[in-house]
């Protein structure tokens, strides 16, 4: 059988399937690819790394921007492009030649509407776009909601709120060895979430160099060459999810300043501060801004703090390696076994990463990758004071992992796993690791079906503390019984048609609404920081997230009258008409530019099912959930699957816009094809 030509084919998706002579050639030709795909999103994706939205989107996206300039983001990629080795820097700067071809050609309703000329790329613009989507994606945000509890709540009142089930990025992932699939071969399946936008954050890829016996399926970043976090590699595969890794610091910073010159409190005393300013262009009416960018011992300023002259840096790995990590991706699209993509995933920064990898040998390993510094416990839950030296870095952590047996399985889901207290500091609740674990225990001949059946699952992951809590009401309100019998008989499935489902969220929501309009969560005033933080502060949100804290015991010391708000939101839904789930659990991904190019199909499944499809309370639209699904089967990628919301192209009018809607939405999941 001869070699599959050189070039871009396309599957009956329109996943690009990608033949190349070389390394470099495969870069161009997926840089090329992409362009076809996901043009808007490319620009889209430059811009945000630069800081350079708001000239073409307006005011709206300007502390996004500011963001961007401050935390260096441009900066940061050139550093880490130029400390790479040779064979990455050729490899990036080939995807961008790839993406810099195709763009004469560009179309997309988008960049017409717009009236937006795409801009060329450098090497090192992909790493910019790899920074951008993993800025927020760390602890800082958390810890600023910490800082916020701390000024306006007593400590026992704050302590509420730290309960395993943050509301953060997250993912399922499971691995199940060889003896007990129908492969007779290891077998991984996952889901990474992340917010649900248009276009999709994931994008579908094979990747394939005879001479270099490349052939890999797999997710990435369009704007990003290779595969990153999941790919079958044909003798190896691999998954991802969220290690909950705490590896970003905020400092306050004190400043003074004569003429100009910036100084900055540290340790020793004062130190000079680095200090330029950076000019955004915003469309529209308003002017130019000017942004002041600062960088102290610590690292780059992001935020202003509360008190005139205070500021808060930020430190994280990449930025104090100046190594966004990305080194790995041309050692990964070369593995051939668990020794190969570990081997690889050393020179991993970040985010923190729960890794699941297989070989067809049998090897199976578990292992978290990246980088968490040693220091202080204080840094790990809060700002701390740049002046203070005991708040220092003292190395990196060794990080946990083991093998897995032939005959085993293995679940991460974000949740606190042995060892992983170095890790992190808070982890998701384990409840969809335990149904993961539970929909796998015992079970054999597990293949890629199975894997779609656990992702479909929408039992819900932790509603007992809330049932239980309605359990114990007494004077239940005459009008409000009937409801009440109904949600402790409950199933807690929840399905799209179900009724009771939306009856309880509906119940959920007002509980919690009304939690967050009385004392003491009353008392937390808006947050004074940009939009892009909005929903870290959103006392609803961070309430619904704690139930299970607030009505424990201790709960009930700092909401005394607890009951009178669930016993009163239970009687509000009791009044209101019934509806389903599904009609009020809507699919329809942020864009922003025109309409999604969707309708708002009916969402089974929760924040915290396997299924995980969450909103904010009170909201009908699901915001954040599954943006991937797949199964690899290490008998080979004709055994394996995957399926993205939507589908392949970012154009409404492409016949491959929509195609994988259907499937995804019936949690099923499509064919590994090959070139």
């Amino acid at each position: 059988m001869s070699a599959p030509a050189r070039g871009v084919v396309r599957d009956r998706w329109g996943v690009p399937h990608v033949v190349a002579d070389d390394l470099d050639d495969l870069a161009r030709l997926q840089g090329t690819a992409a362009v076809e795909d996901r043009a808007w999103q490319l620009e889209l994706v430059r811009r945000k790394a630069e800081g350079r939205l708001a000239e073409v989107l307006g005011e709206g996206q300007l502390a996004g921007d500011v963001l961007a300039r401050r935390a260096g983001l441009a900066s940061l990629a050139r550093r880490s492009h130029d400390a790479a080795d040779a064979e990455t820097q050729a490899f990036f700067a080939a995807y961008a030649e790839g993406v810099n071809a195709a763009l004469p050609g560009a179309r997309a309703p988008e960049l017409e509407r717009l009236g937006v000329v795409p801009e060329r790329w450098e090497p090192w613009t992909p790493m910019a776009v790899f920074a951008a989507h993993h800025l927020l994606f760390g602890s800082f945000p958390t810890k600023l909601w910490r800082e916020h509890l701390r000024r306006h709540l007593t400590p026992e009142q704050g302590a509420v709120f730290h309960d395993e089930g943050i509301w953060v990025p997250g993912s399922n992932s499971w691995v199940v060895g060889g003896d007990r699939t129908r492969s007779g071969r290891p077998v991984i399946g996952g889901d990474p979430h992340r917010t649900f936008e248009a276009p999709n954050p994931y994008a579908q890829v094979r990747l394939t160099c005879p001479a270099e016996g490349v052939d890999v399926a797999g997710f990435t970043f369009p704007g990003v060459p290779g595969v990153q976090h999941f790919a079958h590699a044909g003798e190896v595969a691999w998954g991802i999810t969220n290690a909950m890794g705490d590896y970003q610091d905020l400092y306050v910073e004190r400043f003074e300043q004569d003429d100009d010159q910036v100084r900055a409190l540290g340790p020793d005393g004062w130190e000079p501060v680095e200090r330029h300013l950076e000019t955004i262009e915003v469309d529209g009416s308003i002017a130019p801004v000017e942004v002041e960018v600062l960088r102290t011992r610590r690292g780059p300023v992001v935020l202003l703090g509360d008190e005139p002259g205070t500021a808060y840096s930020l430190r994280w790995p990449a930025d104090v390696l100046g190594d966004l990590g990305l080194g790995t991706v041309v050692p990964l699209l070369r593995s051939r076994s668990v020794a190969d993509v570990l081997s690889a995933l050393e020179g991993w920064v970040e985010p923190v990463n729960n890794l699941l990898v297989a070989d067809t040998a049998g090897a199976i390993r578990q292992q978290v990758v990246g980088r968490v510094p040693l220091r202080q416990e204080e840094n790990r839950w809060r700002p701390v004071p740049a002046w203070d030296g005991s708040s220092a870095w003292q190395g990196w952590a060794d990080l946990p992992g083991r093998d897995v047996a032939a005959d085993e399985h293995v679940v991460t889901a974000n949740h606190r796993m042995p060892g992983f207290d170095v890790v992190g500091v808070e982890f998701a609740t384990p409840a969809r690791a335990d149904r993961i674990d539970a929909l796998l225990d015992g079970a054999t001949d597990v293949d890629v079906d199975t894997c779609a059946e656990v992702h479909g699952d929408v039992l819900a992951g932790q509603p007992v503390a809330l049932l239980e809590a309605l359990g114990r009401l007494t004077e239940v309100p005459d009008d409000a019984r009937a409801l009440h019998e109904e949600l402790l008989a409950w199933d807690q499935r929840f399905d799209a048609a179900s009724e009771t489902a939306a009856a309880f969220v509906a119940v959920r929501d007002a509980f919690v609404a009304r939690l967050a309009a009385s004392p003491p969560f009353d008392r937390l005033p808006a947050p004074t920081h940009p939009a892009y933080l909005a929903s870290w502060f959103d006392v609803p949100t961070q309430l619904y997230l704690s139930l299970a804290n607030l009505l424990s015991e201790r709960g009930a010391t700092v909401v005394p009258d607890r009951e009178v708000h669930l016993r009163a939101a239970l009687a509000e839904v009791a009044a209101q008409p019934r509806t389903t789930w599904g009609s009020r659990h809507v699919y329809q991904p942020f864009t922003l530019v025109g309409e999604p190019g969707v309708g708002a199909p009916p969402l089974p499944g929760d924040n915290d099912c396997v299924r995980c499809a969450g909103q904010v309370p009170g909201t009908s639209t699901a915001s954040r959930g599954s943006v991937a699904r797949y199964a690899w089967d290490l008998g080979g990628p004709h055994l394996s699957g995957w399926v993205v919301p939507r589908g392949a192209h970012g154009d409404p009018a492409h016949p491959h816009f929509d195609d994988q809607q259907q499937a995804w939405l019936d949690a099923t999941l499509l064919p590994v094809a090959g070139p």
